[in-house]
């Protein structure tokens, strides 16, 4: 598996992160990335993360790639990962499963959390297969559809 490494996103590395792409099959399936930090700048409690490879780790100034993206959110008890994207070049070796794993470490050390959620487009079939091979499960929230269609909602059960 991938070994990552997340570190803030700054003024240095804004461009390369929303110079980010995934595969053109998958546009219509995740936000962009200039959105989510445009999100990220009047919103507070968002958190956006660039991903590295684990090569990065010490380096003020990575000679590695960034190869993604994710954002979270704590909100009324909830740590929600409302974005994960890989860049094109770098998906399918790992690293989308290892910042996943990393972002529910990072959630669960905050006691405020009593759940951990997230959600993804419907067609979304790697999204689908990643959340529900990393155990969570489906999560019905009343009102859901109509507020987010077609929108998948999941929830990681307690002790996963």
């Amino acid at each position: 598996m991938a070994e990552i490494h997340l570190r803030e996103v700054t003024p240095d590395t804004c461009v390369e992160c929303i110079n980010l792409r995934v595969d053109d099959s998958q546009t219509e399936l995740v936000a962009t990335n200039a959105k989510s930090l445009a999100e990220a700048k009047v919103n507070p409690t968002l958190v956006p993360l660039a991903i590295y490879d684990r090569a990065a780790l010490g380096d003020p100034k990575p000679k590695v790639p960034m190869v993604g993206f994710v954002m979270y959110e704590i909100t009324c008890g909830i740590g929600f990962i409302l974005r994960l994207m890989i860049d094109r070049a770098h998906q399918r070796q790992g690293y989308g499963r290892a910042a996943t794993l990393e972002v529910i470490r990072r959630l669960k050390l905050y006691p405020e959390v009593e759940m951990i959620a997230t959600s993804h487009r419907r067609e979304n079939e790697a999204a689908a297969h990643l959340f529900q091979s990393l155990g969570f499960v489906p999560w019905d929230i009343e009102g859901a559809e109509e507020i987010n269609p077609g929108e998948v909602f999941l929830q990681l059960p307690e002790g996963s």
